[in-house]
């Protein structure tokens, strides 16, 4: 059983870490009162870029910037859509999911299958060859994740930057009256969330798989949409709801891998279903303790009056 343990916990962080990256990207849109579904398609197109800068000569550090830059990408045409033509948002970010998963599935479609050298784990590098398993099969996105979450939590609740974006995500025609430019904050928000989702993709196929496979963020940007609801859209939650999702997927594989009789598609399903049940919690206890951002969704215009 401590064996049974020791591996699930050892293969945990791997399959929280998407989720707690992207969900950060999340909390700093929707803080800021953009309603952002598209994760799935900034992930998509960060793990293909990742991957095929690998492919193209590049060293495994080199694909992951590469696929921020794809994520922020993509999230700048969504931010351009919401924030300054003031589009829909809903329907912007199932438009850039599409649009992430088109782009993905034309332009990769030739690449899949193709095993590169990824980010080698911290036991494999010469300083970190005597660290304990748990630690070292990670690889050094794992703290660069759990920094970008300090960082976040920082931005948010410890500068005047975080309060003037929270006060957008509350009311922004009283942050416009009180000097902030709402929609400089708000793109801002959307291109910090793009960069996030990016590093998510990219931590799939260069850290993880080390290799490109179409359909391979495989439904996890919805199921981050959800996490953040979990959490509150703080980012200390974001990190309960990684490992709370993260390890219902791992414990399912786990589970597979030592030969439980556990029907495959039923635990395919439990963090879909996790999902459901998180989002049905969340609209009963929609309010104040939901700790939903007050303007979520809401387009601005400078004469509105609250």
């Amino acid at each position: 059983m401590s064996e049974f343990l020791l591996a699930w916990l050892t293969v945990l962080p791997s399959y929280a870490a998407p989720l707690l990256l992207a969900g950060l990207g999340l909390v700093l849109s929707e803080r800021a009162g953009v309603l952002n579904l598209a994760p799935e398609g900034m992930m998509a197109v960060g793990a293909m870029t990742g991957a095929l800068t690998v492919l193209g000569g590049h060293d495994p550090w080199t694909g992951v910037l590469a696929g921020v830059a794809a994520g922020t990408a993509l999230s700048l045409g969504f931010g351009l859509a919401v924030v300054v033509f003031r589009a829909e948002q809903t329907l912007a970010g199932l438009a850039t999911v599409a649009l992430g998963l088109g782009i993905t599935g034309v332009i990769g479609r030739a690449h899949v299958q193709k095993p590169f050298e990824g980010l080698a784990r911290l036991s494999e590098t010469g300083w970190g060859a005597d660290l304990p398993r748990l630690i070292g099969q990670q690889t050094l996105l794992i703290p660069v994740a759990l920094v970008l979450l300090v960082a976040v939590w920082w931005v948010l609740f410890r500068t005047a930057a975080g309060l003037r974006l929270r006060a957008v995500g509350e009311d922004p025609a009283a942050a416009d009256v009180a000097g902030a430019n709402v929609q400089a904050i708000q793109l801002a928000a959307v291109l910090g969330s793009g960069a996030l989702c990016g590093l998510a993709g990219a931590y799939l196929s260069v850290a993880s798989a080390h290799v490109w496979v179409e359909g391979m963020v495989a439904g996890r940007g919805w199921v981050v949409v959800a996490l953040v609801i979990f959490a509150r859209w703080r980012p200390a939650g974001v990190l309960w709801g990684a490992l709370l999702f993260g390890g219902t997927e791992a414990l399912t594989l786990r589970l597979q891998a030592v030969g439980v009789d556990f029907p495959v598609y039923l635990g395919a399903m439990l963090p879909y279903a996790l999902t459901l049940v998180v989002l049905t919690i969340a609209s009963l206890r929609r309010g104040a303790s939901s700790g939903e951002p007050s303007a979520l969704g809401f387009i601005y215009l400078r004469q509105d009056k609250h």
